[in-house]
Formats: structure tokens, C-alpha cells, sequence
């Protein structure tokens, strides 16, 4: 009798670590955000590719956590600024980038979407003076290709030129992937 109870106990607690996990799992996060080094490099493959800016760009801070199973997505990046400069661009600065959005590319390789990596990008948000943008929210239901490949970026695209909305290029990328409970150090 003792035996089938520890039996019973002992799946019980199996079953339930198990179900944590999957959940947890669902949950990818990057502990920081980064500007772009190499300018002009480009992550994600076929028409899910996405260039980088002409410049490089770095930060101060920032992170990205998206609940891959209910959409939930948040970023923060702090003191996004140009790392390179030109005649028209000062070092330091945001320059003429106004607007930036967080930008998940899933299936980095296209390997299960036909050669194209699926891109999944937040709303418009405005990038201060000083470099600092942030977006919480939801995106809805995530494409499936997004749970089920392990490749999977982020990346903090330009989405206002001096005012303009544009699909352009991206100047930050999430660094030090963690997948499932993000709330460990």
C-alpha cells in the first residue's frame, strides 16, 4: 500500500515537473541588447533577411523577453546611439533615426519555411533624443516555426528616418539568448 502511494507521488511529481518545463520552455529572452558592430551584416535568410544599418550603433543597456506561446513580447534598450559617424552623422547621437521597432526573426536559417526566416515585428515606437526606446505588449498568435525552431533572433529595427515611417535596416541585436524561466541570474 505504502509503495503504490510513493508510486502515485512520485509520477505525480514527474508529470508536474514536466508540464513546468514545457511551459517554461515557451519563454525565450535576451539579458541585453547591443548595437550593431559589423555595419551592413545581414541575420535571417530569403525574403525573412533583414540587412543592417550603414553604421555602427551601440548602447548602454537593454533587454527582450517574448512569451512565445501567448505573444507577449517587451524590449527596452537605453542609449542607442551611432558608434560611426560621417559628414552628416555625429557620433553619439541617434541622428536622424526618430523611430524603432523589436523585431523577432524565427527560423534564423529558413530551413522549415522554405529558405525564409519568419519575421514578426512590434508596432512603431519613438526613439529619443538620447537613444532610449521601449514597446510591452502583445502580438498575438506567434507563427508555429517560432516555437519549434531553436534559431530564433531579435533585433531592434528602424522603423522612423527624420520623421518618416521606413522598413529599415536593423542597429541592435538581442545578446545572450536564454531560453525558458528568464527570472534566474
Amino acid at each position: 500500500m505504502i509503495r503504490k502511494v510513493f508510486l502515485v507521488l512520485g509520477s505525480s511529481l514527474l508529470l508536474v515537473a514536466l508540464m513546468s518545463g514545457a511551459a517554461s520552455a515557451q519563454t525565450v529572452s535576451w539579458r541585453q541588447v547591443v548595437g550593431i558592430i559589423p555595419a551592413g551584416n545581414v541575420v535571417g535568410s530569403g525574403t525573412g533577411a533583414i540587412a543592417g544599418g550603414f553604421l555602427p550603433w551601440t548602447t548602454t543597456s537593454g533587454s527582450a523577453r517574448v512569451n512565445l506561446e501567448t505573444g507577449e513580447i517587451q524590449f527596452t534598450v537605453r542609449g542607442l546611439v551611432f558608434a560611426g559617424g560621417s559628414s552628416s552623422i555625429t557620433i553619439g547621437t541617434v541622428g536622424p533615426v526618430t523611430a524603432v521597432k523589436g523585431t523577432l526573426i524565427c527560423d534564423n536559417d529558413g530551413s522549415a519555411s522554405g529558405g525564409n526566416s519568419v519575421v514578426v515585428e512590434t508596432p512603431s515606437v519613438p526613439l529619443s533624443a538620447t537613444g532610449d526606446a521601449s514597446f510591452r505588449g502583445s502580438l498575438g498568435s506567434l507563427p508555429a516555426v517560432c516555437s519549434t525552431e531553436s534559431d530564433i533572433a531579435f533585433v531592434v529595427r528602424v522603423s522612423g528616418f527624420g520623421g518618416n515611417a521606413v522598413e529599415g535596416p536593423w542597429i541592435a541585436n538581442g545578446a545572450v539568448l536564454i531560453k525558458g524561466d528568464t527570472h534566474r541570474d
